[in-house]
């Protein structure tokens, strides 16, 4: 199988749902992270749908952009010290887990909403930065350390966050990107070291 096989899936389906749902206000009220509607179990399926639909366009090219870019890589990996539904439940769950402090904190907020695939795609990056933190990595046209790249992409959340706008759940990215590197931290534990003596090394 392709070592990009569900990195190419998972963007192409995002990609499909969310262009469906730009025109489609009924298909995002079905799929969005609704914590007020989310009182019985069987709305419980919003924390993983929300990560296939987006805020508009620009929303969704920077998702899946990084998504390509940096789960190429992730899936390749995981194919070589574990298996790739490994990888694949590391996005899915990444979205769901990245999901549940939002819903906890606006449960009695009727007006609160988010989507997007920021959680899945944070675990994904920080996975990548547990991995391999000095590898470069190209976004868009431009090269850089992963971990550098990740630095940056939470400083944007945090800046983001506190704007407050849109549907957009920039929080996710904070949870994401924890989970991503302690589910790979527990899937492949013996890396830990090499993770810590590649920083030290770089920076000593």
């Amino acid at each position: 199988m392709n070592n990009e096989f569900y990195t190419i899936a998972l963007v192409a389906i995002t990609v499909i749902v969310s262009l469906l749902s730009f025109n489609n206000q009924d298909l995002v009220s079905k799929l969005i992270l609704w914590p007020a509607r989310m009182s019985s179990p069987a709305e419980y399926y919003r924390f993983l749908t929300c990560g296939f639909v987006h805020a508009d366009l620009q929303h969704l090219a920077f998702n899946m952009f990084t998504m390509y870019f940096i789960g190429s890589y992730v899936e390749a990996a995981y194919r070589d010290f574990s298996t790739a539904n490994m990888y694949l439940l590391l996005y899915l769950s990444g979205i769901i887990v990245s999901s549940i402090p939002s819903y906890i904190k606006h449960k009695k907020d009727g007006y609160y909403r988010s989507l997007g695939a920021s959680g899945g795609v944070a675990a994904v990056l920080f996975a990548l930065v547990y991995l391999n933190p000095w590898g470069k990595i190209t976004v868009f046209i431009f090269p850089m350390w992963s971990i550098v790249f990740a630095i940056l992409y939470i400083g944007y959340t945090i800046y983001a966050s506190k704007q407050n706008r849109g549907y957009v759940n920039h929080d996710a990215h904070l949870w994401g990107s924890v989970y991503g590197f302690v589910f790979t931290l527990l899937v492949e534990p013996s890396h830990g070291v090499w993770f810590i003596e590649q920083i030290k090394n770089k920076l000593g």
